[in-house]
């Protein structure tokens, strides 16, 4: 069973910066933790306090089994585990990393979130030259997203076919797993809503709509059209009508923007304000909700998890026929899904280039992007009468998709896909991975320092030469080492000195002349010998050694 790429900031909510991406890995840990089958857990961290952050979270979720720790010193520990999940796209520098201990030796397994910054499109660029194999993946959690990725890797084919003439390509599986979610977490009472109904001073005949996550105008869904289509509406049915805006604004300035601007273009509609950082205040918002609704046209939405959430809690919902929202509401079943529209391929090169020059940061980029893409504010009008007119439609779609959301995204069900995956790759790297030839520069940027500055010495130390101790007493020369060696101009490069014995094996080689570096390490160890014979250099730099031309 895999190594979980682990570090706190990608499996909590708790930071100071809350995405999608940060709730989506905690989500993700909760349901791994809970539903894996694996007898024993591997993590790959960067310090050793995540790991016992992790194994904190094993024991919170009533987990015995062993946690096993790999740190970028013991790297190829985790061909035992057999393949390394990463929870972002950039599996490619993984692959370098790997590379220099073998590329066979485990899988890798990566995921989307969001593909518009230049990070993310950069790590999948990354992928046609990374060093990955057909027995590696990266997640993609929507076929939109997977088209996504599969135009950037297309790109980046076509641009090294024109300028290099490049005709092999390997890229990663793409396989398509969605988000999941913990669907009893949106099982809420008659009690429930009865109690935030009245905690909002909401009466039982009006319809409350309810929007959650960040409300970001520029970098997540545009509210206008939301607007528009409710006071549309409302004033069309005559039903009272309250919009929740359960989530929170990235400064006061933002917030004051969306109350001047809901209040001009809904009026007929009030409109409530919850902190969607806090548990009890999404509690209050999902138990008192009757719609949802969410038209994102953000290109750095992804998948998007909160109409799946809504679905959960039994909540019809209207929703932007937009990326992941193609996959996971079905138009007339579970909701209704609004037609968007985007300028065709060509119109956008400018954004491309003021992005790429730094003229725009990813916010505003995100931001002008969407300012183009328009939601269908006519067809969502018309979705929000007939569900504001019907009760029944409103509890059958309700229905309907709180059955979808329990057997199609529970965790259950994508921790089982997450496992099947894994082995798969797992079987696919011991099957074919035998074929694969070690590359004589695994990580060309990454060279032995002692091959790439070659030609800075006058000479090297290779296995013809012949070398001579300075003092001829022995142990005057293992004192003189050993008082060097504790120096601290000298033991910083701890790892790189010889050990007491070795030194003490190297003087008494030479202990009747000189002698060649071949002929000092022949009875060493094969696996030592590299580094005995580079510490003949130390030795030489310390005064202690001489070499014999």
């Amino acid at each position: 069973m895999p190594a979980i790429y682990y570090h706190p900031e990608a499996y909590s909510i708790k930071g100071p910066k809350l995405m999608g991406r940060n709730a989506a890995g905690e989500s993700f840990l909760r349901g791994f933790l809970k539903y894996s089958k694996s007898n024993e857990f591997w993590v790959q961290i960067e310090k050793s306090e995540h790991a016992d952050d992790f194994r904190k979270k094993v024991l919170a979720s009533a987990r015995t089994e062993a946690v096993r720790t790999v740190n970028r010193s013991s790297l190829p520990a985790l061909s035992k585990a057999g393949v390394l999940f990463y929870p972002g796209p950039d599996i490619g520098s993984q692959a370098l990393h790997r590379n220099l201990h073998g590329s066979g030796l485990w899988s890798l397994c990566g995921i989307t979130h969001t593909t518009s910054s230049q990070r993310a499109m950069d790590s999948i660029v990354h992928l046609i030259t990374a060093p990955v194999q057909p027995w590696d993946a990266l997640i993609c959690t929507s076929q939109t997203v997977k088209n996504n990725v599969e135009h950037i890797l297309q790109a980046q084919i076509n641009y090294l076919r024109d300028r290099l003439g490049i005709t092999k390509f390997i890229a990663p599986q793409l396989p398509i797993i969605p988000l999941g979610i913990h669907t009893t977490d949106f099982n809420f009472s008659k009690d429930d809503r009865g109690f935030s109904r009245k905690k909002l001073e909401i009466d039982n005949e009006t319809l409350v709509v309810l929007y959650m996550g960040r409300l970001s105008f520029h970098a997540k869904a545009h509210p206008i059209a939301m607007y528009r289509a409710l006071e549309r509406a409302t004033k069309k049915t005559k039903k009272k009508v309250v919009l929740i805006e359960c989530g929170w604004h990235a400064n006061i300035s933002i917030e004051k923007i969306y109350k001047e601007t809901s209040s001009k273009i809904c009026p007929s509609v009030r409109i409530i304000n919850l902190d969607g950082r806090e548990a009890n205040q999404r509690k209050i918002a999902w138990s008192s909700a009757d719609i949802f609704c969410s038209l994102s046209d953000n290109i750095q939405e992804t998948f998007g998890i909160v109409p799946i959430e809504a679905m959960a809690a039994g909540i019809p919902v209207v929703v932007s026929d937009w990326d992941g929202y193609k996959d996971t509401v079905r138009n007339g079943i579970d909701g209704f899904r609004s037609p968007t529209y985007m300028p065709q391929s060509g119109l956008g090169t400018d954004l491309a280039f003021r992005h790429s020059a730094g003229i725009d940061n990813y916010d505003m980029y995100c931001g002008l992007t969407c300012s183009l893409i328009a939601v269908d504010i006519e067809a969502t009008a018309n979705s929000f009468e007939q569900l504001f007119l019907s009760k029944n439609l409103r509890l059958k779609m309700g229905t309907a998709g709180r059955q979808r959301a329990q057997e199609v995204y529970e965790w259950k069900v994508i921790i089982e896909k997450y496992e099947n995956l894994w082995e798969e790759l797992d079987a696919l790297r011991n099957k074919k991975s035998q074929k694969i030839k070690p590359m004589k520069f695994p990580w060309p940027a990454r060279m032995d320092p002692f091959h790439a500055f070659a030609s800075y010495p006058t000479h090297t130390i290779s296995s013809n030469i012949f070398v001579d101790k300075v003092d001829q007493n022995i142990k005057s020369s293992l004192k003189t080492a050993l008082e060097l060696r504790n120096s601290k101009m000298v033991n910083f490069a701890e790892y790189v000195l010889p050990k007491e014995e070795e030194i003490l094996l190297i003087l008494n080689e030479i202990e009747k002349g000189s002698k060649s570096v071949k002929d000092i390490v022949e009875n060493t160890p094969e696996k030592r010998k590299p580094y005995l014979i580079r510490s003949l250099g130390w030795l030489i730099k310390m005064g202690l050694l001489k070499v014999i031309n």
